[in-house]
Parts: structure tokens; sequence; C-alpha cells
């Protein structure tokens, strides 16, 4: 990864970005729903930077995907669809998402970093969901807010790692499932902002994110 730092009047805001890879990952807005489309590498790729998300209070990590195409013969909404980048970022960072094109174009030339993840960082699926997740009071739920062009997922370090368990069966459980199951559509998972979706974005957006193997 790569890491880069900015400022912005008295603040320093601290950006991971992966480096160049083969991975394939792309994200746009349909304007019916958010779509983002990954390949094997690209299902790694995102899975580990979801973790390094889940344990980074004070950084940013940005997936710049923007000019990553869709896989020819998906079906878009009405219009033309928008193509997106993506943040990860916490919420106790309190980050202002319309600052971003401003610290987006501050941004140094960075400094090679690694870093390295646990395996139990993400819970097993079906263990991870907290039994309150249906009451208001519950706030580990992700926001999301959209600007310049970007998506921001808004999240607690519990949200991301709950989360995460189930964007790791892209990595599990993807690649074999159309032997599995050759008859079935495709394999992908989708988030949401809890029961109150709408109530919960600082900008109406057309649904939750749909991640597609």
């Amino acid at each position: 990864m790569r890491v880069h730092r900015a400022r912005l009047g008295g603040d320093e805001f601290r950006v991971i970005r992966p480096v160049p890879s083969p991975a394939r990952l792309a994200l746009r807005d349909d304007h019916h729903w958010l779509s983002m489309y990954v390949d094997r590498a690209g299902a790694e790729q995102l899975v580990a930077l979801w973790a390094l998300a889940a344990r980074s209070a004070r950084s940013l990590v940005h997936l710049p995907i923007r000019a990553e195409p869709a896989p020819e013969g998906v079906m878009a909404g009405d219009g033309e669809p928008v193509s997106l980048d993506l943040v990860l970022v916490h919420h106790s960072l309190r980050f202002p998402t319309a600052s971003w094109k401003e610290v987006r174009a501050r941004l140094d030339a960075g400094r090679l970093q690694t870093a390295a993840t646990a395996d139990h960082d993400f819970p097993d699926p079906g263990t991870s969901r907290h039994p309150r997740r249906l009451y208001r009071s519950y706030r580990d739920h992700f926001a999301f807010a959209v600007a310049a062009h970007t998506l921001f997922v808004v999240g607690s370090p519990t949200a991301f790692r709950e989360y995460g368990s189930t964007l790791r069966g892209l990595v599990d459980e993807a690649p074999s499932f159309p032997h599995r199951y050759p008859h079935a559509g495709h394999f992908c998972v989708e988030f949401g902002a809890g029961p109150w979706y709408r109530t919960r974005n600082r900008r109406l957006l057309p649904g939750p994110p749909h991640i597609r193997y």
C-alpha cells in the first residue's frame, strides 16, 4: 500500500491507497442502485483493504477505481451511469466529505508501506450480527455519502468487522459458486444502513451498494 498525507487548513489527513495491481474493481451509480464488480484478485484486494479499514481509525482507505469499466453486458439503470471511487472511513474521524475533492488534490506522493491483518479480524458468518441490530438504538450500521465522484462507507470498527464477514464470501465462496450451483445466478453481497436506510444517509442514494463477483 501507499500512505499519503494532505493538509487542509489546520488539519492533516492520512489516506491509504493500494499499489497498482491486475485486480479488477469497478463501482458506479446506476441511478437505481450502486453497483460494484470484482474479479477474484479484486475480491481479495477489497477484503484486505476492508480489514485494514477496520483497524485504521485515523485513516481514509481510498480505492481510486473510477477509471475501471464495468463488465460488458451488465444491466444499468436509466440514464448514463456515473463511475465512482470508494473510501472507507471510521465515523469517529468525523471527516467532512464535502472537503474530499480538496484533500484528494493535495495528497503528496506517498510512501510505500506494508501491513498485515489477522485472520480472525472478521468473525464467522452467522455469529457476528448483534441481536440489537433491529433496534433504533443500535449504532453499528453503516452510513453512506457521495462526494466528488466517490462513495463513502462510514462506520464503526464493529460495523467494518461484522460486514467484513459477509464480504469474505467473495473470496471463500464466490469462485466455486458456479460449479456448486450451475443454474443459480451470480454471487453477490449487499450492504445496507440497517432497517432505517433512508434516514441514515447524508444524501439519499439510489440503494445500498451491491457487490457482484
